[in-house]
């Protein structure tokens, strides 16, 4: 479970209401035992608000729950799926961007090369991990990490979760577009299985970086897109008060992005989202992770690399009609 009790987010403040009712009536019932019957009462309502609302869930909704600041991050799924993970650091070229985590993680009966965006929890966390938006060094970081998976036969396994990579002057100074580039080449040679989860937000290059797989796949609550929407917003509308617009319009959502063939699979997340239960969303993600592995560990290493590249090309394909 999370550690703390989970911020309501805008759309979920009826269900905080009635949730205060409840509380606020358990506080009486000592003095009022007569109050039972309406305590199970309200609570009944609470559990058919709860389901009926995240059943009902708009774009912009999921975007705020894969936004949420007490959302599990890449090291809060390492430490649960191997307490002894080893962390890697650095590009062996100076820099150890703390936005990109990477590391040995063993996942039942295999041992991977795991690698993810961090975007911090506390202030000085976030301003450390730039708010979960990598550097060219860390690119370089994951990159050095894909290079000695292919070397020692390891699988890849990278979660994604990142507005995007940093836009800033120094970025560019240090060649992000070219370092992205570059991994999105060597991504797409390697003979070892990959396997990509979006758990936050895919934003943009910056995700693609890190998500070449074999496999890609993404929690239930989770957004994949090319630009956030208040950026399409802003170019689009010239108001990011369109954003809501935007995000419907963008099909960001996991079960849209599956339809269109994007990606393979669609993880589930405890109700409410995955920051109601770290545990329970990490056991799912690393079971869905498990089955994939043993289907691709049993393929040859050309096999896997024919596997990825196919299903690159096939993504966006179209059908012309005849007059």
């Amino acid at each position: 479970m999370t550690e703390k009790k989970p911020i309501p987010l805008e759309f979920e403040k009826p269900l905080e209401l009635l949730a205060q009712q409840i509380d606020a009536l358990e506080k009486q019932i000592g003095e009022h035992p007569e109050l039972e019957n309406d305590i199970d009462r309200l609570k009944e309502q609470y559990e058919q608000l709860r389901r009926s609302l995240y059943s009902n869930l708009s774009a912009s909704d999921h975007l705020a729950i894969a936004r949420h600041a007490q959302r599990p991050y890449t090291r809060d799924y390492f430490d649960r799926w191997d307490p002894n993970w080893v962390e890697l650091h650095g590009d062996r070229k100076g820099m150890d961007d703390a936005a990109m985590v990477t590391g040995l993680v063993h996942m039942g009966d295999f041992k991977v090369i795991a690698v993810g965006t961090q975007k911090g929890r506390s202030l000085r966390d976030k301003q450390q991990c730039n708010f979960g938006m990598p550097q060219p060094e860390g690119y370089r970081k994951a990159l050095r990490l894909f290079k000695h998976a292919e070397k020692f036969g390891l699988p890849v396994v990278t979660l994604i979760d990142t507005p995007g990579a940093y836009p800033g002057m120094a970025a560019e100074e240090h060649n992000q577009a070219e370092a992205i580039a570059v991994n999105l080449f060597e991504l797409a040679g390697l003979k070892v299985p990959v396997i990509a989860i979006v758990t936050g937000e895919g934003g943009s290059g910056g995700a693609l970086a890190v998500g070449v797989a074999n496999r890609i796949m993404m929690l239930e609550h989770s957004v994949y897109s090319v630009i956030s929407p208040e950026g399409c917003a802003s170019i689009l509308w010239r108001s990011a008060d369109k954003d809501k617009d935007a995000a419907r319009a963008m099909k960001i959502t996991a079960r849209e992005i599956l339809e269109l063939g994007v990606i393979d699979e669609v993880i589930a997340e405890p109700l409410g989202g995955a920051h109601h239960d770290y545990d329970v969303a990490a056991a799912n993600l690393k079971k869905a992770i498990i089955k994939q592995l043993e289907k691709l560990m049993a393929m040859s290493g050309d096999a896997v690399r024919a596997d990825r590249q196919k299903k690159f090309r096939e993504i966006g394909a179209f059908h012309e009609a005849t007059a």
